[in-house]
């Protein structure tokens, strides 16, 4: 099983790491800024007309770039500011839980994840099932010398 689109917009640069911390009677209390809540709203409502008609349920590997508004760049530049990938990829696995793309998103377990500046904004991704087969392995075998 494969699924693959684009979202045309400006990505959120708001990161799932942005959790604030406040104390009421004496213990922590962790919340959602406004900031957080409305990215997650506006990768959720791109999200879910792409939702797949069944969950996912195996293995896959998740394949996302990150297209940012170019600026001075050149179409097509690494982006190589902040936010970094892997608080990106946070977000946007939370959010595709949450849409039910899957159960959780520990099913993820290949990713490939890039950003860039580009003349169309917008998020790019694939997930897709990863095969079982004989001649394939997932880990690269070593010799012991």
């Amino acid at each position: 099983m494969k699924l693959e689109f684009f979202m045309p917009m400006i990505p959120p640069t708001v990161t799932a790491q942005e959790h604030k911390v406040s104390i009421r009677n004496g213990k922590p209390v962790f919340y959602q800024p406004p900031e957080l809540k409305e990215a997650k709203a506006k990768l959720k409502s791109h999200l879910l007309p792409h939702r797949p008609e069944f969950q996912f349920t195996e293995g896959v590997q998740l394949v996302c770039k990150w297209l940012f508004p170019k600026g001075t760049h050149q179409n097509g530049e690494y982006r190589i500011t902040k936010p970094d990938t892997d608080n990106l990829q946070k977000l946007l696995k939370d959010c595709l839980t949450e849409c039910g793309f899957w159960k959780d998103d520990a099913l993820v377990c290949s990713e490939i994840c890039e950003k860039f500046w580009a003349d169309v904004p917008g998020i790019y991704i694939k997930i897709e099932v990863i095969e079982k087969l004989e001649n394939q392995k997932g880990m690269m075998n070593y010799d012991e010398t």
